[in-house]
């Protein structure tokens, strides 16, 4: 995103006269729903394909099998993921991004460009 493109956007979601209190606190919702560390790894292994309990933990080194159940759980509350059960025997539970996840997939793509060019730029000095 080039100069002009980041003042454009700037103008569209910036109240004139600039609003700090407000932008704070939708810096902090955001951060809220999308923070930690395991809630953007996990919704990147769902939107992979991934979609039963263990295949998310088995793609997220590092991840417990309780914080893993935890942010699931906070995710469906916050209308991220839609958890289905299947009645099978056993039963099978599944979890599926929701459209409303879908709709900060641009903020992620550019999270992962920057996180790539920043360790580069860490790599060269």
């Amino acid at each position: 995103m080039n100069q002009k493109e980041r003042n454009k956007l700037a103008e569209e979601v910036l109240s004139n006269p600039r609003n700090q209190r407000e932008e704070v606190q939708a810096l902090q919702d955001t951060i809220y729903v999308i923070g930690g560390k395991w809630k953007l790894p996990i919704i990147n292994s769902i939107c992979n394909g991934n979609r039963r309990f263990r295949e998310i933990e088995r793609s997220i080194p590092g991840i417990t099998a309780r914080m893993l159940s935890r942010e699931l759980k906070d995710m469906e509350a916050n209308k991220l993921l839609k958890r289905t059960v299947i009645p099978t025997s056993p039963v099978t539970v599944e979890y599926s991004p929701t459209d409303y996840c879908y709709s900060f997939g641009d903020i992620i793509l550019h999270m992962i460009k920057w996180g790539k060019e920043h360790r580069e730029k860490l790599k060269k000095s």
